[in-house]
């Protein structure tokens, strides 16, 4: 009787560690660990000219990406970001809108909030938002921790609060000592706090690297990597005639830049004056971001108010000359690389063909099944 009692402890014990979440001292794929801390290392790493000069030939540099967290705070970011206990009311996470499986983006025109409401705007994918200097369609915030506020605190996206998230996750033992490994001074009282939750995530989201895509293995010398459209693809993009590349610039197929380009807003919608919201500025009303076309193939649909379904609707807009969709009460300073470059239909194909190519989900991060909470991982 004694040994069968000694054998139950030992299952109990068992099963208990087997339920305890464990975090990654491994970097993610892409990731070299040097110090304790992951550095990025790519076929780009190499070179040494800036992405910000001309349009960017084909060995170009990238900007310098925000690395050097911990492999054990990524993977607390990642567990946070999957965790429906960040938002209001229990149901809505990070991955809600940014989903993995749809180019974290949401495959919605408009983003659905927590409480069922629609947001005023798509949702962006966040592929290599670790090198990026500007956050929201609008550019508003400069950094990860900045941006993150906007979605969380929204009541009408996860309607939370800094209050509630540090309650829920201070009563919550597995994330204490979760918290505890990221950031060992933790281990002293095991108190977390709002900054460490915010740094988790923006190393998480900061490890999502996307270029090991077709097109890169072209631009490293690989000269079969793409058909024969696809290169005419490329060459139109890159052209002075369509100047595609003069604003999404390779490597990462973003100047980083606020543009004006006057697309239309969905029927029915008022005008969204984009950057004007936050600056007097009467070049920017009307702005947006100019986002990266990394992995575009998977994020429809387009625009920051999901206007267009398709790439080809896209390519299609830009063809249809010089502020043809602007309101008639509106004036808006255009940016001056919007022209009308008479691309043929077949042109405009070439480039949908070339703009596929940049796909690339090589790294997508593993999503967990279960969270810390015990909540609910919401379905994808």
């Amino acid at each position: 009787m004694r040994a069968l009692s000694l054998i139950f402890l030992c299952l109990l014990s068992l099963t208990a560690r087997a339920g305890e979440f464990q975090l990654s001292s491994q970097c993610p794929a892409s990731f070299e660990k040097r110090d304790g801390h992951c550095k990025l290392v790519s076929q780009y790493t190499p070179y040494t000219s800036l992405q910000n000069v001309g349009v960017g030939g084909l060995k170009t540099g990238l900007p310098a990406l925000r690395d050097g967290f911990s492999a054990e705070e990524i993977d607390l970011g990642r567990f946070l970001f999957f965790d429906p206990v960040l938002s209001g009311n229990g149901k809505q996470s990070c991955a809600s809108c940014h989903n993995p499986d749809k180019g974290f983006a949401d495959g919605r025109a408009l983003s659905l909030g927590a409480t069922g409401k629609l947001t005023a705007r798509s949702a962006p994918s966040l592929w290599n938002a670790g090198f990026l200097k500007r956050f929201f369609w609008d550019g508003r915030a400069a950094t990860l921790e900045e941006q993150m506020k906007g979605p969380l605190y929204s009541p009408i996206e996860m309607g939370s609060s800094p209050e509630k998230i540090l309650s829920s996750l201070n009563a919550n033992k597995e994330y204490q000592r979760l918290f505890a490994v990221a950031y060992p001074a933790n281990q002293a009282n095991q108190t977390i706090r709002i900054d460490q939750v915010y740094s988790a995530i923006a190393a998480f989201e900061s490890s999502l690297i996307s270029l090991n895509s077709r097109y890169d293995l072209y631009a490293h010398g690989f000269a079969d990597a793409l058909s024969k459209p696809e290169i005419e693809g490329l060459n139109v993009f890159r052209s002075f005639v369509a100047r595609c590349a003069e604003c999404h610039t390779p490597p990462l197929f973003t100047n980083q830049q606020i543009a004006v380009i006057g697309t239309p807003d969905p029927a029915g919608a008022g005008f969204d004056i984009g950057a004007g919201s936050y600056s007097s500025e009467p070049h920017l009303r009307g702005g947006f971001k100019v986002p990266s076309l990394r992995n575009v193939d998977l994020t429809a649909p387009y625009m920051h108010s999901g206007r267009f379904t398709t790439l080809h609707d896209v390519v299609s807009f830009y063809n249809e000359g010089r502020g043809h969709a602007v309101p008639k009460n509106e004036k808006l300073i255009l940016h001056w690389h919007i022209h009308e470059p008479k691309l043929t239909n077949a042109e405009l194909d070439r480039v949908v063909d070339f703009l596929k190519t940049l796909t690339d989900e090589s790294f997508k991060p593993q999503r967990p099944k279960n969270v810390p909470s015990g909540l609910a991982v919401p379905l994808k």
